[in-house]
């Protein structure tokens, strides 16, 4: 089930202020950081968040949800849920790790992560 606006507000609020207390951490324990140090560290911050961010939309989806039953694309038989599994998946923000649901096909020994 999806998570109402205000759940989703408060987790992704948890990963922008841990990532802040970090540049804040960063800040306070270097001294005289030149501009260079300062832009490498919040760059740094800034993808984390960025992908953190992004996996919680991601399984805020509906495709992180239970289906019915995908056809094997092999033999056409339904394939079975199996739970959600971590996988991950490539994007313009770097890999993003994702719980997704998984199911299997016994008889190609095929696995499969909806939407596709």
């Amino acid at each position: 089930m999806r998570c109402t606006r205000e759940q989703l507000k408060t987790k992704l609020l948890a990963e922008a202020e841990a990532v802040i207390d970090e540049a804040v951490d960063w800040h306070e324990n270097t001294q005289a950081p030149s501009l260079i140090e300062v832009e490498e560290i919040l760059l740094k911050l800034r993808k984390r968040l960025s992908q953190r961010m992004a996996e919680i939309m991601l399984e805020d989806q509906e495709a992180s949800q239970p289906v019915e039953a995908p056809v094997c694309p092999t033999c056409g038989r339904k394939m079975r849920y199996k739970g959600l599994k971590d996988t991950t998946v490539g994007s313009r923000l770097g890999p993003l790790r994702l719980d997704r649901g998984y199911y299997y096909c016994a008889r190609c020994k095929s696995g499969f992560f909806p939407p596709g």
